[in-house]
């Protein structure tokens, strides 16, 4: 029954490109893909030319990070990758200019990862519709508050992108039921108590939030933080996600590696990966 709910709502409803992709690798029987990277680390023009290996390798979507000073939900990887972006120069601007100059050549849905002050002083509004024109299909402020969520996924929305929310494995039953249902998309589950970053196993209870989310929810389900691995992924799959996010394994490949071979590195990655969504 809730799968025929999910397919009437996607039938009935306008689709993002977002639920296009989604919708589409449900048909497939398909898991989605979903690489995290930092914008300009270690700079813009490697940035772009990583996009499009990652396209090219298997990528069914892009979560895109804006490097912050205070990237509170992060961890030390990741962390990193942020102050080296910001040390080569990356601003939200640049972020928003890579994308524009990539219309055309770069077609999976590119998801924006942002904290919440960047986009104030920037003007939220404005930063919505320069997002919008430069193609990108949805939004992730992870310390935007839930209750503030209201205003801004209307504003979001007018620009044709998804304001995609988080759920931990700590958010309490009732306000999980509020996020799952207003989050648009997908659902992102974090897999861990804490920040982002490689871990050695997949906790267990992400299969009960797995499937407790899809009971109350018809939205898919991405699951994020701590997968590192192609028998992480692999879980992930088994226990019903729709999607698996994977971040902190492919910026640590960007730090490790030499510059001249991060793009191949990481396209490398990216199809070993693939092939663990398609077992």
């Amino acid at each position: 029954m809730q799968e025929t709910n999910k397919m009437t709502i996607y039938k009935n409803e306008n689709l993002s490109k977002i639920d296009k992709k989604f919708n589409d690798l449900k048909n497939k029987n398909k898991l989605a893909l979903m690489p995290f990277i930092i914008a300009g680390d270690p700079n813009i023009e490697t940035t772009s030319e990583i996009l499009l290996k990652l396209q090219e390798k298997g990528a069914d979507l892009i979560e895109l990070g804006i490097p912050y000073s205070d990237p509170l939900a992060d961890g030390p990887v990741i962390q990193l990758s942020a102050s080296r972006a910001l040390k080569s120069g990356t601003t939200p601007n640049k972020v928003i200019q890579l994308l524009e100059s990539l219309k055309g050549k770069l077609n999976v849905p590119i998801i924006l990862f942002t904290y919440f002050n960047p986009l104030l002083k920037f003007g939220f509004e404005e930063f919505c519709q320069m997002a919008s024109k430069a193609g990108v299909s949805g939004l992730i402020i992870p310390d935007l508050p839930l209750e503030e969520t209201y205003k801004f996924s209307k504003i979001v929305g007018n620009y044709s992108m998804d304001l995609i929310l988080l759920v931990a494995p700590t958010t309490p039953f009732e306000r999980m039921k509020i996020i799952s249902n207003k989050t648009k998309g997908f659902t992102y589950l974090v897999s861990v108590t804490g920040v982002t970053g490689e871990r050695n196993e997949m906790e267990n209870r992400v299969e009960n939030l797995i499937t407790k989310l899809k009971e109350i929810s018809p939205n898919p389900v991405a699951v994020g933080f701590g997968i590192s691995s192609p028998e992480h992924v692999n879980k992930v799959s088994q226990w019903g996600a729709d999607g698996v996010i994977v971040g902190s394994a492919f910026v640590k490949r960007i730090a490790s590696c030499n510059e001249k071979e991060v793009v191949n590195q990481l396209g490398d990655f990216c199809e070993e990966m693939r092939k663990a969504a398609d077992r």
